[in-house]
């Protein structure tokens, strides 16, 4: 059995309803503004039994080029999203999945929404708070701020959930 044949664990062993699952996910992702590419990998490399893949991996699985698989690569890492492994052995690099990649990205995101809000809060000032572009300005500034107050309790909120979930589950 070859290295690709068993990079999909499913249940039933139905490989082609996780290929379904992978393009369906890409699709969401694709949707929500993420490159198709990059949308496919990341969705492979999620529902692979070791969430780690090699390039050839990838071609094979999702049916694309080198090419495809290294913009691809190459979009994910600039995110934080996977990173790259040298394979044990061999002179092929290894794709990882990051764990914690959503946590990771939204605790990211929360950097971005700083810098943002300080933009617009000076953009405002500049704008003059008078105006209607220095309130619409304001006001999207105090948005960013409440989402960032909120974001920051929910993934505290995040962290006490899994912990408290892994105490609950039975040890193997």
């Amino acid at each position: 059995m070859s290295e690709t044949t068993t990079t999909y664990r499913a249940e039933g062993g139905d490989e082609g309803a996780v290929s379904r699952f992978v393009e369906r996910f890409a699709a969401e992702l694709t949707e929500a503004g993420m490159q198709r590419m990059a949308a496919r990998v990341f969705a492979a490399l999620l529902a692979s039994e070791s969430a780690s893949m090699t390039s050839a991996e990838l071609g094979d699985r999702l049916r694309i080029s080198p090419a495809a698989v290294s913009g691809a690569i190459r979009y994910l890492s600039q995110v934080g999203m996977v990173s790259r492994e040298r394979d044990p052995g061999s002179r092929r690099d290894r794709y990882v999945l990051h764990d914690e990649v959503w946590y990771e990205s939204l605790t990211r995101r929360d950097a971005i929404l700083t810098r943002w809000e300080k933009v617009l809060r000076d953009g405002s000032e500049i704008l003059g708070a008078d105006t209607a572009a220095g309130r619409r300005t304001a006001e999207t500034a105090a948005f960013f701020e409440f989402l960032q107050k909120e974001m920051l309790t929910m993934l505290d909120r995040w962290r006490d959930h899994k912990a408290a979930t892994a105490a609950e589950e039975p040890k193997a």
